[in-house]
């Protein structure tokens, strides 16, 4: 400590505790914070009497110091104290907290977590045996800001031009066959970015890397013996804790460190980082959960209680967090600024959102705060915020998110309308016209951006599993086959799982293609789930949340023995990228708003400008034009047949002069199912064209 520090007053320790030397500490910002000579702990409990800091030696079983928060360190509800002379490296702290059982569960036997803790110790190694004695195994760290980002920054890509690709770190890597230095860390997604570059990716959307315990909840597999466990970690022990068992530094508490590297080279590489965040429950379940941090600190604060003091289970998972209340949306702003400024990411997509919007009772908000917060915030105010506009206590709100201007949603409602359309139901088509325009009529005032335009997701079937299997087989799950969604709007093609008959097994890849065809010429922004631009399996399990074994991690030899599906992805993503009318920040006109003689957007059907709408239709067609960003004429012709016969479809003029070429065809075998971007065979007769049973075809102006 310089000469200089030495001599300022604030930093003259003013009480003693044994050999410690402290005094009383700054309320903001909460946590643990580095100052000049020591570190200030911060921590909010509205209801609590008294308040211990709880400090340990790394390593170390047993408390190396219990100081009591002096009751002149108490600024409001907050308990506020700076301790000199610490060796934060070395350091683990938490609290202890005791107060009135009125709605809250303060237990002075719990050393408790702290809310705002930056590092969390006790799963620094991924499945590491847990000591199921050990009270202390979720201990606070102390994080020194330090990293050199360079003249790193978010790239800001305009959300219309972001194809995103939805991937759990451990999963993307840890299979043998990635061939990575350190399996299913941070370190070897960086390996991955060339591949992610190629595949056309410019967004990569993770799964939860908040805090997380993945022995919560595991178990033996009665029947097979199996280890199951917390997988996809929708379960956050600390909001502003990245998880260590996803770091190859991990053991070393570097976890902060190797995940900004990962950040950085992504941007290098222009790939913009999105987080999965979970703000509607915690890993504390509900009255016969845990105490880990929330409920031993303020328990009426943080969780919506009924009358009775029990749990609000809005989430499904056994309580659920109480948004809406000032310090709850404090916390919450609080950690999306965090991971904004020091891990530099570009967005957030929000996990049963809909819970967002509820008050402390449990009653849908028609201006819900902390939604309205984190729309006008100006450090969030170049994020993408998206949300799952839905929960687990039955309010859906696809299209009817409050948006204030600056949400998008997961569409749920293009995801089952394409599912049903692909497999060839009924009743689809008029729908589907709707969908793959942007769904103006879920987002007239936002635009087609405020659409995550998705077919499959992390939660449910994967895509090559929605054409092969009817019905779920979550058998390995250990429940029953009665955990997952029973409405997957799938189909098998004629057998069901894995069948070595050739003509099911091209229908099921036309169907893959068909699929990304839809998806990446929709209006709206397209999410991808990791591999399923290689036909990844997961052998009918629609909800592999406690898998850490082949049906959740990636088989990288798939993008051989898959290649023809992969070549498909890449030209589908590239196709998008080099053609503007594609990526629309507004909704269509209908009319000819480029002047090139065609209206922006035009619907067919087998005759050109008659679409057939009827309930029986399997086919549509539809004709994008305007203009590229050199202002020249672009057009784009889409037609899906999922007829279980060939059609013939006139076709309308070419506009602006331009000549009808075929980039795609799902009807035809491996070369000429795609072709070289500007260098696409122009059709023989630019007066019809046939689409193959159960096909898409896209033709482009040139």
């Amino acid at each position: 400590m310089t000469q200089a520090m030495e001599n300022r007053v604030d930093v003259y320790p003013t009480h003693e505790h044994g050999a410690f030397r402290l005094r009383v500490g700054r309320p903001l910002p909460f946590g643990a914070t580095l100052v000049p000579g020591g570190v200030n702990f911060s921590v909010f409990s509205n209801a609590a009497t008294s308040c211990t800091l709880v400090l340990f030696r790394k390593g170390e079983p047993v408390p190396m110091a219990e100081i009591p928060f002096p009751c002149e360190f108490r600024i409001g509800s907050v308990w506020c104290m700076t301790v000199f002379d610490l060796d934060y490296e070395k350091l683990e702290y938490g609290y202890r907290m005791d107060g009135p059982a009125d709605g809250n569960r303060f237990d002075k036997t719990k050393i408790l977590s702290d809310p705002y803790a930056k590092v969390i110790g006790g799963r620094d190694v991924w499945l590491a045996q847990p000591d199921w004695d050990d009270v202390y195994q979720h201990r606070s760290r102390i994080l020194l800001e330090d990293f050199d980002w360079e003249d790193d920054r978010p790239l800001e890509i305009p959300i219309q031009d972001l194809v995103i690709y939805e991937a759990h770190v451990r999963s993307l890597t840890k299979h043998p066959s990635s061939k990575v230095k350190h399996p299913g860390t941070y370190a070897a997604v960086r390996d991955k970015i060339v591949y992610l570059k190629d595949l056309g990716i410019n967004c990569l959307e993770l799964l939860p890397i908040f805090e997380f315990d993945e022995w919560e909840n595991s178990r033996k597999h009665a029947q097979t013996g199996e280890l199951l466990v917390n997988y996809w970690g929708y379960s956050t022990l600390g909001f502003f804790a990245p998880k260590a068992g996803y770091a190859a530094t991990g053991k070393l508490g570097m976890q902060a460190d190797e995940l900004k590297n990962l950040v950085k080279e992504l941007h290098r590489a222009g790939i913009e980082v999105m987080l999965d965040v979970v703000f509607n429950h915690t890993a504390e379940g509900d009255h016969r959960g845990p105490t880990i941090s929330f409920r031993g600190v303020d328990n009426r604060t943080y969780y919506m209680l009924t009358p009775e003091g029990y749990y609000f289970n809005f989430s499904g998972c056994g309580n659920t967090l109480n948004c809406n209340h000032p310090v709850v949306r404090s916390l919450v702003l609080d950690c999306l600024r965090y991971w904004a400024s020091e891990y530099h990411i570009d967005g957030f997509r929000f996990d049963l959102a809909a819970i967002l919007g509820r008050d402390q009772n449990g009653a849908p908000l028609a201006n819900p705060p902390l939604l309205e917060t984190l729309a006008y915030d100006p450090i969030l105010a170049k994020c993408k915020l998206v949300a799952e506009a839905w929960d687990a206590g039955g309010l859906y709100q696809v299209g009817s998110f409050p948006a204030y201007g600056r949400w998008a949603e997961w569409n749920g409602k293009y995801r089952d309308t394409l599912r049903r359309f692909l497999k060839g139901d009924e009743g689809t088509i008029a729908e589907l016209g709707t969908r793959v325009l942007g769904s103006p009529d879920l987002y007239p005032h936002r635009g087609p951006t405020a659409s995550i335009n998705f077919i499959t997701c992390h939660d449910g079937f994967t895509l090559y599993d929605s054409v092969c299997y009817d019905g779920k087989h979550n058998e390995a799950n250990g429940e029953n086959n009665n955990d997952g969604a029973n409405d997957n709007n799938s189909w098998n093609c004629g057998a069901e799982g894995e069948t070595a008959d050739p003509e099911i097994n091209r229908l099921r890849r036309r169907q893959v293609k068909n699929a990304f065809t839809t998806l990446m010429t929709s209006i709206g922004v397209p999410l991808v789930l990791m591999g399923d631009e290689v036909g990844r399996s997961q052998t009918g399990n629609n909800n592999t949340y406690c898998h850490d074994n082949e049906l959740n991690w990636f088989d990288w030899g798939l993008t051989k023995s898959n290649a023809e599906l992969l070549r498909f992805a890449r030209h589908m993503t590239r196709f998008r990228a080099e053609h503007r009318i594609l990526r629309r920040r507004d909704h269509f006109v209908h009319w000819d708003e480029a002047g090139i003689g065609a209206p922006d957007v035009s619907f067919h059907g087998r005759r050109a400008w008659q679409p057939d709408w009827s309930p029986s239709s399997r086919s549509l067609a539809w004709m994008m034009a305007g203009r590229d960003e050199e202002g020249k004429p672009q057009a784009v012709y889409v037609a899906v047949n999922t007829h279980w016969e060939s059609q013939c479809f006139d076709l309308p003029g070419c506009p602006g002069g331009l000549r009808w070429h075929v980039s795609a065809n799902t009807g035809v075998e491996p070369p000429d199912d795609v072709h070289e971007i500007g260098n696409e065979p122009p059709l023989s007769d630019a007066s019809h064209v046939w689409v193959g049973a159960r096909s898409a075809i896209v033709l482009v102006g040139r």
